[in-house]
């Protein structure tokens, strides 16, 4: 699903999902495909 963003544009826009309080979800979505790249985010 996400397999046309960059690494950095990827983490950006979950920590903006994050700041922004969007829906659980979507979230969840980042953070599987994080994972799957194998990117550990810190905040």
């Amino acid at each position: 699903m996400f397999e046309n963003l960059s690494n950095q544009k990827l983490i950006d826009a979950y920590k903006k999902a994050i700041e922004l309080h969007l829906e659980q979800d979507f979230i969840k979505l980042l953070e599987e495909e994080l994972k799957e790249r194998g990117i550990e985010v810190t905040e």
